[in-house]
């Protein structure tokens, strides 16, 4: 039987884990891709940060309101746990050598997920890192992810005029970036 996710979180909160695992199936490699966009390109912390998004939502089921829309509540569980991480990198990093925050925040990636992406999409993750958090997570949402402005404003928690203001800033100055010359 197909199931909605809606249905599925019902389920788990109903006890019932192969329901967990389904939803496991079904949007552990969209979260890869969002947080992979949003850490900066760090494959590992996004593995990482999957697997606690998917433990957080076993802890929080009880939490979760049927019938309301399941994606945009797991995203959110996502982008707080990002978030949460970057001010608590931000915190060590203070001390931390020029070389490591040149590789974490800089143009440069691991040679190992250079080889990987096409030159297009190292540019595209790199302009992606130029944007303020705030913009970034509305532009993966909408273009990467493919949320409506509806479940965008439900993740982050913020009205819909301001996701719509957000995406059209983001978008300007990803332009920018991408048109400028090299």
């Amino acid at each position: 039987m197909n199931r909605s996710d809606e249905q599925l979180a019902r389920n788990v909160q109903q006890g019932l884990t192969n329901a967990l695992a389904r939803l496991v199936e079904r949007h552990y490699d969209a979260l890869i891709g969002y947080l992979y966009r949003l850490n900066g390109g760090d494959r590992m912390l996004s593995e990482d940060m999957v697997q606690e998004t998917f433990l957080r939502v076993l802890r929080g089921i009880e939490s979760y309101q049927y019938p309301r829309p399941f994606k945009p509540w797991l995203y959110a569980i996502a982008t707080n746990l990002s978030r949460n991480y970057a001010k608590l990198a931000d915190t060590r990093h203070t001390e931390t050598a020029d070389n490591e925050t040149l590789d974490r925040h800089g143009q440069d990636m691991p040679p190992e997920e250079t080889v990987e992406l096409d030159e297009t999409t190292r540019e595209l993750v790199a302009a992606l890192r130029t944007l303020p958090d705030h913009q970034r997570e509305v532009v993966i949402l909408r273009y990467c992810q493919e949320l409506s402005l509806a479940e965008i404003a439900q993740t982050l928690d913020i009205p819909i005029g301001t996701v719509k203001s957000r995406l059209s800033l983001g978008l300007k100055r990803l332009r920018g970036v991408m048109e400028a010359p090299s």
